[in-house]
């Protein structure tokens, strides 16, 4: 697939196209590095803003939809297969798709994936019984898998490294925007036209997505070697194929035992047990394997081995966490507690969303005006873990304007962080590792949410179950679990029985409060792993100075 070319010319330096160990032929094609500047710039970013949003606000839109969904297919236990199918498939996924980046043209193998995940969404949208509902999931995941790391690796070949903060937390801002709106768009669709329309409305929005990237041309090394039988040839030995079938059944095997575990089946049970086992044993292979591949692995040793990339790491997977968990257990907080619909639960968390926006934009431009991400990344650390302890008092009396601070400065710590460890990877690595590297961060970053989501989990059932007898003696703890968050079932625990309901918003409170202490911990490592990252001055006249660095 090859888009029209324009002339958009910023940065011309001249580079090579080569790959490690003589392999893709050993073709060497020298072309001038042109930057994409002006409304062609915005239009792309833009274009990917929107495929990531979608792409986020999948992983969440079903939770109000999904009542309507088991009534209609009478599917009540297949409800975890409608996230675990996008979630296994896209974890299995990920890692493969950087070498698919680093290999073939960059704007074929991000298309491939949008087209994928559309036909996903519209397979779903057209379910006519669960199981064809989760194979759309199961198409919609494969596709997902190389969009978030695709859109970062397209802006690196697009815009100079000292301009990318800027575009990069735009995207992302407006991916995390589709993570945390994701059930309100999804109740307001189910209860006003179909739940049908959670996936139609990817159809459209992805399709104008997809028309600007095709016809927005920007420098891709990769795109200057013709699709040929000898390329395929030469490039699938580096695709490392089979450290992909022996690492895809490692990650299955442990989302599903976190997908199970505590729902399906006991901790203790024997499928889950040997689950756990299945997946470490697979796992220790795949790690023996990438060590005998080297450099050619699909994780080459080099991430692993350096510094900078190791630190980048610890902090994308600990503002991954204070993200992804925070943005479940927000709405749960005013449902259950403050008694908000699920609507105004969503216009509540407004205030964390508004001010993420704002500060991705004040830490972008000010990585660009001063060339330095890493007090951004310490700062997000320093706020996220200062607004996760003050949430700990947050009780069903704690005042609106006190949450609302809360919920605002926590907004700023993510909004200042949550793109600092890619731009850093992008800056400390040689270009043939950038979409290996970003494929690596985004996977651990999304394991590792799902992994700390059932931690919470725990955490907030735990305690719940602990505190309940000692603040509501009436109320069973088993039917507390049962009734789930929504404000009207946790007040019906209550019935007529003032005292019995302030016990209960006690317990769930308590039960929170564990959650966000959680998230503290989790800002602080964020702010002890940044003073690894490199003290890096990402502006143009250092960027070419850094091209020529190796790790």
């Amino acid at each position: 697939m090859a888009a029209p070319s324009d002339t958009t010319h910023v940065d011309s330096t001249t580079t090579t196209a080569t790959t490690e160990n003589n392999d893709v032929s050993a073709i060497h094609v020298t072309q001038e590095m042109q930057y994409v500047t002006g409304a062609k710039i915005w239009l792309l970013t833009a274009s990917l803003s929107l495929v990531c949003f979608l792409l986020l606000l999948d992983m969440s839109i079903l939770s109000t939809a999904i009542p309507k969904i088991t009534s209609q297919f009478h599917s009540l236990p297949d409800v975890g297969w409608y996230s675990g199918a996008y979630q296994l498939a896209n974890a299995a996924l990920q890692p493969l798709t950087g070498k698919l980046y680093t290999h073939l043209h960059k704007k074929d193998v991000f298309m491939a994936h949008l087209f994928l995940f559309e036909l996903g969404s519209l397979v779903c949208g057209l379910a006519t019984g669960s199981s064809m509902l989760i194979g759309g999931r199961t198409i919609s995941g494969m596709g997902g898998a190389g969009l978030m790391n695709g859109a970062m690796t397209i802006l690196a070949d697009a815009a100079p490294l000292e301009k990318r903060a800027v575009y990069t937390g735009i995207v992302m801002g407006f991916g995390q925007i589709g993570l945390v709106t994701g059930p309100l768009i999804g109740g307001v669709l189910t209860d006003s036209a179909t739940w049908r329309w959670c996936f139609y409305l990817n159809l459209p929005i992805g399709g104008i997505a997809a028309v600007v990237i095709y016809f927005v041309h920007f420098s891709d090394p990769n795109a200057k070697i013709p699709y040929s039988v000898s390329l395929f040839r030469k490039v699938i030995p580096q695709l490392d194929l089979l450290g992909f079938v022996v690492f895809a059944p490692a990650c299955i095997m442990f989302l599903l035992a976190l997908q199970w575990g505590g729902v399906k089946y006991a901790w203790k049970s024997g499928t889950i047990v040997g689950l756990f086992v299945g997946a470490g044993i697979t796992a220790a292979l795949f790690a023996a394997w990438e060590t005998r591949v080297g450099e050619g692995a699909m994780i080459p040793g080099a991430l692993l081995r350096h510094r900078i990339m190791l630190a980048s790491t610890g902090h994308t997977v600990a503002m991954g966490v204070i993200v992804m968990v925070g943005s479940l257990w927000m709405p749960m907080y005013f449902q259950a507690v403050k008694g908000a619909s699920p609507t105004q639960s969503g216009v509540d968390t407004l205030s964390s969303i508004i001010s993420q926006l704002v500060f991705i934009i004040i830490s972008a431009v000010a990585v660009n005006r001063l060339g330095y991400y890493l007090p951004w990344a310490t700062i997000a650390g320093v706020l996220t873990a200062i607004a996760s302890g003050l949430m700990s008092t947050m009780t069903a009396h704690t005042p609106t304007a006190h949450w609302v601070g809360y919920l605002i400065l926590l907004g700023a710590g993510r909004g200042s962080g949550m793109q600092m460890a890619l731009l850093a990877a992008q800056a400390s690595l040689p270009p043939k590792l950038i979409p290996v590297s970003l494929a690596f961060l985004i996977f651990v970053q999304n394991l590792m949410g799902a992994v700390f989501n059932i931690v919470a989990n725990t955490i907030f059932t735990q305690t719940l179950v602990k505190k309940l007898p000692e603040y509501a003696p009436s109320v069973s703890p088993q039917a507390a679990l049962n009734a789930g968050a929504s404000a009207e079932n946790v007040r019906q625990l209550a019935g007529d029985n003032t005292a019995a309901l302030d016990g209960i918003l006690k317990a769930y409170a308590e039960g929170l409060r564990g959650v966000w202490l959680m998230l503290a911990a989790f800002g602080c490592v964020a702010v002890l792993v940044s003073f690894g990252m490199g003290w890096r001055d990402v502006r143009k006249k250092d960027a070419k100075k850094g091209e020529k660095e190796e790790v």
